[in-house]
């Protein structure tokens, strides 16, 4: 049996990191998981393939040569997804396709006839059967069926020999699914559920020696919903972390996402920073309480959350942060209120979108009944689109989105808060290494941010009072002034 894996093409946005890559040397930010862990689970007799879009284009050789094509993406992934449906078609190859953009939106697919809902895991192996036997039902499982959670400790270890590592600049890998919160707007618990499952800390491991023993020396991301979402197995698996760098000198360096109520355990950060972990991604989300509540964000509420980020600066890691506009409670001076939090609390990298009702989330069900959805989401909360009746004028939102997204990354503003990061940071824990890739992306940054761009002055700046006053902190201040190059052209074609 041959089967082609395929994943669409990323669009220009703010996690695609395309004006990065440049400087790296590489071709994508991260490679796609869910495919290397499905063909994990195929027969080891099938043959397999595996074309990433962001990598390499898909050929006609390639397809023909499929019995069947594994098609997955995100909603961001919509218009490539259908690109590629169109093709297979047209050289009469079926498509299977999964992942989050069709576990939530099959429907707008009718030129695909068969999809996995959800995880895998509880349905491959009827799916191979079927497969094998050349009979497809249309859905694993029907789509009312109730959902049952796989238990993702018999979860394999993905299939990396069907990539080459170079062309990446992280690896993924999951450690858990789900997240006990229940915010509005997030489609988590739909896809994953309230109650997080893990891997055992030995299933991470093996999957981290995996990626060890094929060279990889670079960042992991944690790719769980909510790495603290049950603290005690976080604990188990970040204390066998621990033990695993100490037997072996790995070079890996990690980052994850997590809840804003990290900063309330010093001992779960201080295990993080001991095992390696270098950034954490928090949905910060909004400085108005009002907003907080109304999206029913408690892990956020009754704190401060400038206080949280930089107790975990101090502890020494960065923070990454979401954040939302177009709240139905926010006030008309909301784009300066998060501009302003966002420069004090030094939150570097910082993801601001326009609020988008996603399909089957508790907001969507609430904007339905109000008769208030326009149009389904495109699942980029970056591209200043609104797909739902807004409280204040949608010209007025996306005017000052697209604003605030330039003031932010403007070069003055985006150094300075580099530097207010920079003073609470105190960079601990073990050292990953400097990598080739890594010195050529400083000698190209003396070029592309020290003389051809805008911003020469401030980053001059930055580079010299780094370089005097904290030597240690100089990488992660070349590294934030590249990421920096990124968003502002994010920014600016917005």
């Amino acid at each position: 049996m041959n089967v082609l894996l395929v994943y669409p093409r990323n669009p220009d946005s703010f996690w695609s990191f395309e004006h990065v890559l440049k400087f790296v040397s590489k071709k994508s930010a991260f490679p796609p998981l869910g495919l290397l862990t499905v063909a994990a689970m195929l027969p080891p007799a099938w043959n397999l393939r595996l074309t990433d879009l962001n990598v390499r284009p898909l050929a006609d050789a390639d397809i023909r040569w499929a019995d069947w094509v594994f098609l997955s993406g995100m909603i961001v992934h919509k218009a490539s997804a259908h690109e590629i449906a169109a093709r297979c078609a047209a050289l009469g190859r079926t498509v299977v396709a999964g992942g989050p953009l069709f576990t939530t939106g099959h429907a707008e697919f009718p030129e695909i006839r068969h999809f996995v809902l959800g995880e895998a895991e509880n349905v491959a192996a009827r799916l191979v059967a079927d497969i094998e036997r050349g009979v497809l039902e249309p859905f694993y499982p029907a789509p009312r069926q109730p959902a049952r959670w796989p238990d993702i400790r018999g979860t394999p270890v993905p299939r990396w020999d069907l990539i080459d590592l170079r062309d990446y600049v992280s690896m993924p890998v999951q450690f858990s699914r789900g997240c006990p919160f229940n915010c509005e707007f997030c489609d988590i618990v739909v896809m994953n559920g309230r109650v997080p499952r893990t891997k055992t800390p030995a299933q991470v491991v093996r999957e981290l020696e995996a990626l060890r023993s094929r060279g990889w020396r670079d960042m992991v991301f944690i790719v769980d919903d909510n790495f603290i979402g049950n603290r005690k197995r976080t604990r188990e698996l970040l204390r066998e972390l621990v033990a695993w760098r100490a037997r072996t000198r790995p070079a890996m360096g990690f980052f994850t996402e997590a809840s804003v109520n990290l900063a309330d355990d010093a001992e779960l950060c201080e295990l993080m920073v001991q095992a390696g972990f270098k950034k954490v991604f928090l949905g910060i989300e909004t400085p108005s309480p009002e907003g907080l509540a109304e999206c029913d964000k408690r892990q956020n509420q009754a704190r401060d959350l400038g206080d949280a980020v930089r107790t975990l600066q101090r502890a020494g890691m960065e923070v990454m942060g979401g954040f939302i506009v177009g709240f139905d409670s926010d006030p008309a001076d909301i784009f300066r209120r998060q501009f302003e939090f966002i420069q004090r609390s030094g939150v570097v990298t910082a993801m601001v979108g326009l609020l988008s009702a996603l399909p089957q989330t508790a907001l969507y069900r609430r904007l339905a009944a109000e008769g208030r959805i326009l149009a389904e989401s495109a699942g980029n909360n970056t591209d200043a689109a609104i797909n739902f009746v807004t409280r204040l004028e949608p010209e007025f939102l996306r005017a000052g989105y697209r604003e605030l997204m330039r003031k932010l990354y403007e070069p003055a503003n985006y150094y300075r808060r580099i530097r207010i990061f920079l003073r609470s940071y105190r960079p601990r824990g073990p050292s990953t290494r400097l990598s080739g890739a890594d010195l050529g992306a400083f000698l190209k940054s003396l070029w592309v941010l020290g003389v051809r761009h805008r911003g020469r002055v401030p980053f001059w700046l930055l580079l010299w009072t780094t370089l005097l006053a904290s030597p240690r902190k100089l990488r992660a201040a070349i590294e934030l002034s590249i990421l920096g190059h990124h968003f502002r052209r994010v920014a600016d074609s917005l």
